[in-house]
This record gives C-alpha cells, sequence and structure tokens, in this order.
C-alpha cells in the first residue's frame, strides 16, 4: 500500500484541524512531505526498508503538534471574537452618539435659519426706516440748496458755479425750474422783484436751452439732442422745442418735383430718429404731420386749385380730383413707413361719441316731461304716459347714443397685433358709466315715484335690465379686446427691445446694467395702462379688469423668459427685471397678481442657484407646491444644463 497515495482518516482530520493556517492547507501533500521525511516511512523499493512502526510514531507526534497547534489558534479566534465584539459595541455608541448630534446640529440649523429670517425682516424694516430718515433728510439737504439759491436771486448776485458755469447748463435748468415753481406761490406785493428775475433766468436758460437743441440738431448730434430734451421737458418751452424740430426737419425736404412723396420720405426719416430724442415720440411725429398738411401741402392744394377756379371749371374739378387722390395715397405711403395709425376711416381719433352736454339736456328734458306727464296726466294714465316717456329716453340716450359710441368704439379697437396702437376705447368707457350713473339716477328719482304701485313697474325695471346687460356685454367684449390689444403692444416691445445677448453676455464681467431696456419699456407702457384703469372705472370693476390684466402680463413674462437661454450673469439679470415686473405688479394691488409675480421671481433663482442647491431651493416655501415639470422647464434654461453635475443634483 503506498502512503503517499492513499488518503487517511489521520490525514482528513489533519485538514480540519489546519483549516485556520495563513496559507492554504492541502492534506495529501503535508502527509507526502511528511512520509518523504520520516525515516523508513519510504516504499519497499526504497534504498532504507519500510518501517511502520516508526511511520506511526511520527504521525502521533505530528498529531500531537497539530492540536496543539489547533488550540493556540482556537483561543486566538475566542481573542479576536471578543475583541471584534467589543469594537462593534464602541461603534454601535458611536454613531448614537453621533446621531445625536447631528439631530442637535438640525436644531441649531433650524434655530439658526429662523435667526437669519428674523434678522433680515429687521433689516428690511431699518432699511425702510433709514430710507424714511434719509429721504426727508435728502429733501432737507435739497431745500437748503434751493434756499441758498435763492438768497442769491434775493442779493442780485449769482455766484454759484451752478449759474456761471456754462457747462452746468443741465444742473443750472434743474434748479431754476424748481424755483420758478417756488416763486409762483409767493406773494407778488413782497417778492416781485426776485420773482422777476428767477423769470428772467428761467427765459435766458430756457433760450440757451433751445438754442443748444438747435445747435445739436445742425449737427446732427442726437445723444446731445435727447439730453437737451429731457431736461426741457419740464419747461413751458418744450412744446418749442418741437416745434423747432419739426421746422428743421423740413429744411431742405420738399427738393424734387412731387410734394408727396418728399412728405412721404420726410415721415420716414423723421420716425427713425425721433424715438432717440424724445419721450413722446408718437405725438411729435404726428404734429409733423399735422404741420406737412396743414401747411406745406395745405398750401399746396390751394395754389394749385387757385389757377383754374375762375377760368377753367373742369379742369379746377379735375384737379382737385388729383389732388385728393394724392392726399389719400400720402397717408398711405405714411402708414406703411412710419407705422402710424392713420389709417382707415374707422379709427376714431380719440373720439368717443359721447357728449354730456347733450345727455344733461336730454336728462333735463326728460325730467320737466315727467314734471309735466305728473301734473297733466289723471291717475289712470299716470303710469302709462311716465312709460312712453320713459321708453322715448331709452331710445335716444341709451340706444341712439351710448349704444352707438360702444358699437362705434369696438370697431375701432385696433387688433391685438397693432403696432403703436392708440386705446380709446377706455375713455368710452368712462364716459359711458358717467353717463349711465345719470340715467340711473333719473330712473329711481323721477320715474320710479310715478309707477312705483303699478304693472308698469315690472315693464320698466325688465327694460332697463335689459338695457344694462346689453351695454355690460359691449363693454365686456370691449375691454377683452382692449387687454388684448395691451399684451399685444407688450408683445411688440418685448420682441423689439430685447436681444438674446440681453440673457447670455458674451463677456460676463462687464454687464454694466440692472435691468434690460425691453423691461424698462414694458413697465412704463403698464404703469400707464394700470393707470388709465383706475381712472377709466370706479368699484369692483377697478379690481376685476386689473386682475385680468395682471394675469395676461404674468402669462406673457413667463413665456417670453422661456424663450432664451441663460448665463449665470444672464441669469441675475433676468431675476433682476422680474423684480421690476414685481414691482409694476404692487401698482395693481391685487394680491393675486403679486403672488403670481412673487413665484416666477422665486423660480427665476433656479438660473442662478448652485447646483448642489437646487433641491434645497425648490422644496422652499414658494416652490414646494408647483409641479416639477415647472420648474424643471426653468432649469432647462439654465446654458450649463446639459453638465453632468447639474443632472445628477436634480435628477
Amino acid at each position: 500500500m503506498d502512503y503517499a497515495r492513499e488518503r487517511s482518516p489521520c490525514a482528513a482530520r489533519i485538514h480540519r484541524r489546519c483549516s485556520l493556517l495563513p496559507e492554504p492547507f492541502v492534506a495529501d501533500e503535508y502527509i507526502e512531505r511528511l512520509v518523504w521525511r520520516t525515516p523508513g516511512g519510504g516504499s519497499r523499493g526504497g534504498s532504507e526498508a519500510f518501517d511502520p512502526k516508526r511511520l506511526l510514531e511520527e504521525f502521533v507526534n505530528h498529531i500531537q503538534e497539530l492540536q496543539i497547534m489547533d488550540e493556540r489558534i482556537q483561543r486566538k479566534v475566542e481573542k479576536l471574537e471578543q475583541q471584534c465584539q467589543k469594537e462593534a459595541k464602541e461603534f454601535a455608541k458611536k454613531v448614537q452618539e453621533l446621531q445625536k448630534s447631528n439631530q442637535v446640529a438640525f436644531q441649531h440649523f433650524q434655530e439658526l435659519d429662523e435667526h437669519i429670517s428674523y434678522v433680515a425682516t429687521k433689516v428690511c424694516h431699518l432699511g425702510d426706516q433709514l430710507e424714511g430718515v434719509n429721504t426727508p433728510r435728502q429733501r432737507a439737504v435739497e431745500a437748503q440748496k434751493l434756499m441758498k439759491y435763492f438768497n442769491e436771486f434775493l442779493d442780485g448776485e449769482l455766484k454759484s458755479d451752478v449759474f456761471t458755469n456754462s457747462e452746468k447748463i443741465k444742473e443750472a435748468a434743474d434748479v431754476i425750474q424748481k424755483l420758478h415753481l417756488i416763486a409762483q406761490e409767493l406773494p407778488f406785493d413782497r417778492f416781485s422783484e426776485v420773482k422777476s428775475k428767477i423769470a428772467s433766468k428761467y427765459h435766458d436758460l430756457e433760450c440757451q436751452l433751445i438754442q443748444e437743441f438747435t445747435s445739436a440738431q445742425r449737427r446732427g448730434e442726437i445723444s446731445r439732442m435727447r439730453e437737451v430734451a429731457a431736461v426741457l421737458l419740464h419747461f413751458k418751452g418744450y412744446s418749442h422745442c418741437i416745434d423747432v424740430y419739426i421746422k428743421q426737419c423740413q429744411e431742405g425736404a420738399y427738393m424734387r418735383n412731387d410734394i408727396f412723396e418728399d412728405a412721404a420720405i420726410l415721415c420716414q426719416r423723421v420716425n427713425k430718429q425721433v424715438g432717440d430724442i424724445f419721450s413722446n415720440p408718437e405725438a411729435v411725429l404726428a404734429k409733423l404731420i399735422q404741420n406737412v398738411f396743414e401747411i406745406k401741402l395745405q398750401s399746396f392744394v390751394k395754389d394749385q386749385l387757385e389757377e383754374c377756379r375762375k377760368s377753367d371749371a373742369e379742369q379746377y374739378l379735375k384737379s382737385l380730383y388729383d389732388l385728393y387722390t394724392s392726399i389719400q395715397d400720402l397717408k398711405e405711403r405714411i402708414r406703411q413707413r412710419t407705422n402710424l395709425p392713420l389709417g382707415p376711416s374707422i379709427d376714431t381719433h380719440g373720439e368717443t361719441f359721447l357728449s354730456q352736454e347733450v345727455v344733461v339736456n336730454l336728462l333735463q328734458e326728460t325730467k320737466q316731461a315727467f314734471e309735466r306727464c305728473h301734473r297733466l296726466s289723471d291717475p289712470s294714465d299716470l303710469p302709462r304716459n311716465a312709460f312712453r316717456i320713459f321708453t322715448i329716453l331709452v331710445e335716444f340716450l341709451c340706444i341712439e347714443h351710448i349704444d352707438y359710441a360702444l358699437e362705434t368704439g369696438l370697431a375701432g379697437i385696433p387688433s391685438s397685433d397693432s403696432r403703436n396702437a392708440n386705446l380709446y376705447f377706455l375713455d368710452v368707457v368712462q364716459q359711458a358709466n358717467t353717463i349711465f350713473h345719470l340715467f340711473d339716477k333719473q330712473f329711481n328719482d323721477h320715474l320710479m315715484p310715478l309707477i312705483s304701485s303699478s304693472p308698469k313697474l315690472s315693464e320698466c325695471l325688465q327694460k332697463k335690465k335689459e338695457i344694462i346687460e346689453q351695454m355690460e356685454m359691449k363693454l365686456d367684449t370691449g375691454i377683452d379686446r382692449t387687454l388684448n390689444c395691451m399684451i399685444g403692444q407688450m408683445k411688440h416691445i418685448l420682441a423689439a427691445e430685447q436681444k438674446k445677448t440681453d440673457f447670455k453676455p458674451e463677456d460676463e464681467n462687464n454687464v454694466l446694467i440692472q435691468y434690460t431696456n425691453a423691461c424698462v419699456k414694458v413697465c412704463v407702457y403698464v404703469r400707464k395702462q394700470v393707470e388709465k384703469i383706475k381712472n377709466s372705472m370706479d368699484g369692483k370693476n377697478v379690481d376685476t379688469v386689473l386682475m385680468e390684466l395682471g394675469v395676461r402680463f404674468h402669462r406673457l413674462i413667463y413665456e417670453h423668459l422661456q424663450q432664451y437661454s441663460y448665463s449665470c450673469m444672464g441669469g441675475m439679470l433676468a431675476i433682476c427685471d422680474v423684480a421690476e415686473y414685481r414691482k409694476c405688479a404692487k401698482d395693481f394691488k391685487i394680491p393675486m397678481v403679486l403672488h403670481l409675480f412673487d413665484t416666477l421671481h422665486a423660480l427665476c433663482n433656479l438660473l442662478v442657484v448652485a447646483p448642489d442647491n437646487l433641491k434645497q431651493v425648490c422644496s422652499g416655501e414658494q416652490l414646494a407646491s408647483l409641479d416639477k415639470n415647472i420648474l424643471h422647464s426653468f432649469v432647462q434654461l439654465r446654458a450649463d444644463y446639459r453638465s453632468a453635475r447639474l443632472a445628477r443634483h436634480f435628477s
């Protein structure tokens, strides 16, 4: 039997005992080595005779050694297990301590956040208080300066640099304009001399400014013209500045044989530059066109017709027709080249077709008719006669006058895509409301006592209700179309003024503006419309219309912002723009509108916040309730949206 090839039970036991040795243990190889090392342990064919007793003895000794080794290793294992259990307990204890520390830190973080919010509120409040203190202080300083300048006029000697330095004509104009307003409030007997001096200086500066404007126009310096025009805006001579501009624009303008084409080219040229000079370009251009028609063209037409008025009637009529056709053609050319609403006859040109004088006369005559009816009618005929008078009043006041004005006003509302549209329907609304209040007052004061106890009362009330519903329907339609036109005007402003580079500037470190030009112009337009709505309506109607306009305004800005990609600095500029839009929203005094813009402002923060803080910002108070798709749509507008880091943090 070959012990090197046969696996014995002892070898299996050795394998079990030595399984924990550092190196892999193979029992067969171990026994093989042991047999060959033992004298007499080889096969019968070896050099030394096989000695089983000696081999057995060697096996027994090795088994004992292995048992000792096994016990030693077992003790080591037990020691390691105990050490491991001890370290596990210590680790668990440390984890519990860290969890407690984390809870304490989180609680401190919440307290710190609340404290920061409290401090921020206090800072804002303090800022408001400082502003409240600083504003009167600034006014006091300004008043002190004005008193100093006023004293110079009292003394008769102007020493201040603002009056003696010709380069400070702008500052001098501001001072003299304020002093002129103050002087108008002073009694003439005590301050006649100083009032005269201030008025003289006012006139001199006004003349200097107009002369400076004239010189700048001759030199073609648009920026200087704009600067001087802005100063003159607060002077009485501002209209004279416009007249000078119109006069100089026409110098050398009529060089062709076709005066109508010359006029069209002139209007087109002025239209391109007038917006860069005056704050009211439409009014200036309209005055130019009026000047061209009433002076130049009227004189030309008169001269052309005078030649054949008495001598040749047929030629006179032919010339009249040709000239009329050429005025009409000129209007079309001007409209095409300037986008001014000179166009179709449906344009009301600001006429409301409502006359309070006519209304008062109608109501006065109706009042007298009711009084005569009361005195002269038999009691049985009184309700019927009063009803007939009321019917006539409804026919001529409500239908012939108010309803006609509403229909004409509706037809005159421009389409929502019209540019520079003049919105006169709100003027119609204002006057129609005033007239109807007078009508309603007469109904209650003079008609009701005559029919209150008769069946005619229900007929009158029904007729009045029908009239009101018809008018309200047309008013609602007109207001809705007017609001659409307002939004259309804002769209035109944004499309013309907003540039892609506004929100993704080429030089991130050289952005000097606080908000974009498009934002400024939209805010100016919105504030004008809000003021017009407040002046045109009363009661809850104001809030209803302003809320509708505010919601549409918010939707427009929201969709507009979705069209651009934003760099970090561009995102900051977008936030500034929305902050300005939010200031406009405050003028509405409608909580819902302000809330919409607050939320939009919070959404814009997603354009600039660090990727690590995106989830925290999205879970904030203002954004937590929004759909995730809305949040994602704003994050997608970031120029760095495709970066793996941003995508990972927002996923």
